[in-house]
């Protein structure tokens, strides 16, 4: 099964997502795809290291996910992709336009014959009051096009409120 959960800031996204992969009973392979640059963003990484298991493997790929999936899915494996807005803004600051549509563009045709079990974690970022500056809303825009195209790849798609999960598509959990 192929799970999107979505969630803001400190909604409970990446946890309800550790344990759907732990309760999984798979080998976990966990793919981070951001890139500490300041202290703030090396403490939220610190964080996460220290809540998953020491025996699940971990890919860190900022750009190249559609390749890493590829190579990684297979039938009795689980993948844990946390979080696709941190790899579209690293695409994004590439300031490669045909870089950051190859890279969509190869992960969501890619998402359908993955085998096995994956998990792709990203922000809500549509919610709120529309950003003022040109960049911000070209990454609120290409994070609601982005997430439109997985969700409807995925059979389960949980919008996570305050630690809650709320079913969007699929079964419950």
């Amino acid at each position: 099964m192929h799970s999107l959960i979505l969630g803001g800031a400190r909604s409970g996204k990446s946890r309800l997502a550790e344990q759907l992969a732990s309760d999984s009973g798979l080998p976990v392979t966990y793919i981070a795809t951001s890139q500490p640059l300041d202290g703030e963003m090396n403490d939220r990484v610190r964080q996460h290291r220290e809540r998953r298991p020491a025996h699940w493997r971990l890919i860190e790929e900022p750009l190249a996910l559609a390749a890493v999936l590829r190579g990684e899915a297979a039938e009795g494996r689980c993948l844990l992709v946390d979080c696709l807005t941190l790899w579209l803004t690293n695409l994004l600051m590439l300031e490669n336009p045909g870089r950051l549509e190859q890279e969509c563009e190869a992960l969501l045709d890619g998402l359908a014959t993955l085998p096995g079990t994956l998990i792709l974690v990203s922000n809500e970022t549509g919610l709120g009051v529309v950003p003022m500056g040109e960049l911000t809303r070209r990454y609120v825009d290409l994070a609601g096009t982005l997430h439109q195209g997985v969700a409807a790849r995925c059979q389960r798609v949980v919008l996570t409120v305050a630690g809650l999960p709320l079913m969007l598509k699929g079964p419950a959990l």
